[in-house]
């Protein structure tokens, strides 16, 4: 007979890597709402939350925003918003 009293045993645990940091915020207008998203330095988003929370404001504190993310290297990351939203986005690059 078992001891566990009906509940299962945790399996071992395995040892996985991990997803790299995050390297920039970018805070873009999406249709008249500011939206935040954060991307690994290889220009992968990571995820996407509205701009306006205090933790956009906590990521951001003491950093300098680059104008502008119509380079190339952002086309791919950024394909569904215009050139003048696009024109218009702060990037902050994060401490890692």
């Amino acid at each position: 007979m078992s001891q566990g009293l009906g509940g299962e045993a945790p399996r071992a645990h395995t040892q996985t890597s991990h997803r790299e940091p995050t390297r920039y915020l970018v805070v873009i207008d999406s249709g008249g709402y500011a939206v935040a998203r954060l991307f690994l330095a290889t220009r992968v988003q990571v995820a996407e939350f509205d701009a306006s929370t205090e933790e956009t404001a906590q990521m951001t504190s003491g950093l300098a925003p680059c104008k502008g993310a119509d380079g190339a290297d952002w086309d791919q990351a950024l394909r569904g918003h215009s050139r003048a939203e696009r024109a218009a986005a702060d990037i902050y690059t994060l401490d890692v």
